[in-house]
C-alpha cells in the first residue's frame, strides 16, 4: 500500500509540477524538506550521521543547519527532475557548466570509451540532459523499481533526455551491454556511491570503511574504458561539475586486487568533491560499515 501511494505521489508530481510556475515549485519543495528535516526521520538521521563523517569537527548547531541544507537540495534535485521535461535547451547549455569535459572528449574523439561514476551529489538527470545535448549518446542503469509503471515512468523520463537506459536486474545483462558500448568506443555514466548489489568493494571513506559499487572499476579494467570520478553540485542558479582526473589502471595485483585499487581511487575523488560542497551530497542510506544495517539494532 505505501508503495503504491508513493508511486502515485511521483507520477502525479511527473503531471503537475510541469506546469506550476517554477517560483510555486520551488517554494512547496522547500516547505517538503523543511518539514522533513524537522520530523528528523530514519532518511534524515541517516544524512546526518553520514555528513558527521564529512565534518567530524562540526557541533550539532553546524551539523542540523548543514543537513537542512542537504534536504533542500535533495528537493532541488527532485523538484527539477519533474520540470526537467520543461525546461529548454537553452536553459540548460547557459546554466551547466562542467570542468575539464574536454578530457571526456578528446578520449571519446579518440575511439576510446569513458566511464563516467558519480556520486549521489547535485543533480544526475540534469547533467546527463546536458551531456545528451552535447551530442554525445550514453548509457546508464537504473535500479528496477516496484510497483512497474513507476519503474517505466523514470526509464521513459531518462530516454527522454537522451539516455539509453538499462534495468540493473531482469533485463538480460546489463553489463555484458554496457561493456559493449565501452568496447565501441562509447560513453557509460553510472552513480557508483553506494552498494545496491552487496558485491562491491570495501574502501576507505573520509576515514572509515564503506562499501563502494566495484561495477565501474571492473568494466574500465576489462574493456580498456577510461574510468573518471564526477562530482557535481548546485548554485543559485544553475549546476556545476568537475571531471576528476582518469583512474589509472594499476599494472601489479591479480584482477580482484586491481579493482579494489581503482575503486578506492574512485572514492578518493568522491571525498574530495564531496568534502567541498557537502550540502549536495544526497546519502540518506547507508554505506559506511560501522552504521546498523536497516531493520538491526545497533551496535
Amino acid at each position: 500500500m505505501k508503495q503504491r501511494c508513493a508511486a502515485a505521489l511521483y507520477l502525479l508530481a511527473w503531471h503537475v509540477l510541469p506546469r506550476l510556475p517554477e517560483s510555486w515549485a520551488e517554494e512547496l519543495f522547500r516547505l517538503v524538506a523543511d518539514i522533513a528535516w524537522r520530523r528528523q526521520g530514519v532518511g534524515v538521521q541517516r544524512l546526518e550521521a553520514n555528513l558527521l563523517r564529512v565534518v567530524p569537527d562540526a557541533d550539532g548547531k553546524r551539523l542540523r543547519a548543514l543537513s537542512r541544507a542537504g534536504m533542500r537540495s535533495y528537493m532541488r534535485y527532485w523538484m527539477e527532475t519533474f520540470r526537467l521535461p520543461a525546461y529548454d535547451r537553452d536553459r540548460i547549455n547557459a546554466h551547466m557548466h562542467v570542468a575539464n569535459w574536454d578530457a571526456v572528449r578528446a578520449r571519446l574523439d579518440a575511439g576510446r570509451g569513458v566511464l563516467l561514476a558519480l556520486p549521489h551529489m547535485g543533480n544526475w538527470d540534469q547533467a546527463g540532459a546536458w551531456v545528451a545535448l552535447q551530442g554525445v549518446p550514453f548509457t546508464t542503469v537504473v535500479e528496477r523499481l516496484k510497483p512497474e509503471k513507476l519503474y517505466e515512468r523514470f526509464v521513459a523520463h531518462r530516454e527522454s533526455l537522451g539516455m539509453e537506459v538499462l534495468p540493473l536486474t531482469g533485463g538480460g545483462s546489463a553489463a555484458g551491454t554496457l561493456a559493449r558500448r565501452l568496447r565501441a568506443g562509447g560513453l557509460v555514466c553510472l552513480v557508483a556511491d553506494r552498494d545496491i548489489t552487496s558485491s562491491g568493494a570495501q574502501v576507505k571513506f573520509f576515514g572509515e570503511a564503506a562499501s563502494m559499487a566495484a561495477g565501474p572499476a571492473a568494466l574500465a579494467l576489462q574493456t580498456g574504458a577510461a574510468l573518471m570520478p564526477v562530482s557535481l553540485w548546485f548554485t543559485e542558479d544553475g549546476w556545476r561539475a568537475r571531471v576528476h582526473d582518469e583512474v589509472p589502471a594499476p599494472e601489479d595485483g591479480d584482477r580482484a586486487a586491481r579493482i579494489a585499487a581503482m575503486t578506492q581511487r574512485m572514492a578518493d575523488a568522491f571525498a574530495e568533491g564531496i568534502a567541498a560542497h557537502p550540502q549536495d551530497w544526497h546519502m540518506l542510506q547507508r554505506i559506511f560499515l560501522a552504521d546498523p544495517v536497516p531493520g538491526e539494532a545497533p551496535a
